[in-house]
């Protein structure tokens, strides 16, 4: 038995690994996450996982400067699955180029909301994704290219939604559902 296939492939978390953000392997826990056969996902492009271009391009390069720095990077962000649902997820990256972060990157994802999917928006899970990082809405704002205000409009209408009181409530309650 090739233990260390087994390993990988029952891992409790996708492992996915990617080239210049397109898949080149995965495991069967991150097919089974977004709802696709493993060869689906080879030679896709990352792109897949998001509702719209826009959000993968505003969210790619997030972690580009801590993969330099340190080989590793991580948040929690929102995924879209194959039949148009979202998972919340932990995002785990490394690089095994750091000149070139993005040549051979190895990333876990692990499913932190497992209820019944959240429907958001782009600009919602934009907003959550900035909010899963610590961000203050002045750094979402800036960000995204937009007024702090707008960020905050988003956060409100979120906050009145779900019938949490803060941020930290509101991701929460993502989390558990």
């Amino acid at each position: 038995m090739d233990w260390d296939l087994l390993a990988y492939d029952a891992a409790p978390v996708g492992i996915v690994v990617t080239q210049h953000r397109v898949i080149r392997g995965c495991n069967a826990s991150f097919a089974q996450m977004l709802g696709y056969q493993k060869a689906e996902l080879i030679g896709q492009s990352f792109r897949l996982l998001y509702g719209t271009t826009e959000e993968f391009e505003q969210v790619r390069d997030i972690g580009m400067a801590p993969l330099r720095a340190d080989t590793a990077y991580s948040d929690e962000r929102m995924l879209r699955r194959r039949d148009g649902g979202q998972i919340w997820c932990r995002f785990r990256a490394q690089t095994r180029t750091p000149d070139d972060p993005l040549a051979q990157l190895v990333m876990s994802i692990a499913v932190i909301h497992d209820g019944p999917p959240v429907s958001l928006s782009a600009r919602q899970r934009q907003v959550v994704s900035g909010l899963g990082r610590g961000l203050t809405s002045k750094e979402i704002a800036r960000e995204l290219g937009l007024s702090p205000r707008t960020v905050e409009d988003v956060r409100a209408r979120l906050l009145k939604r779900f019938e949490v009181k803060n941020a930290a409530e509101l991701l929460a309650h993502l989390t558990v559902g």
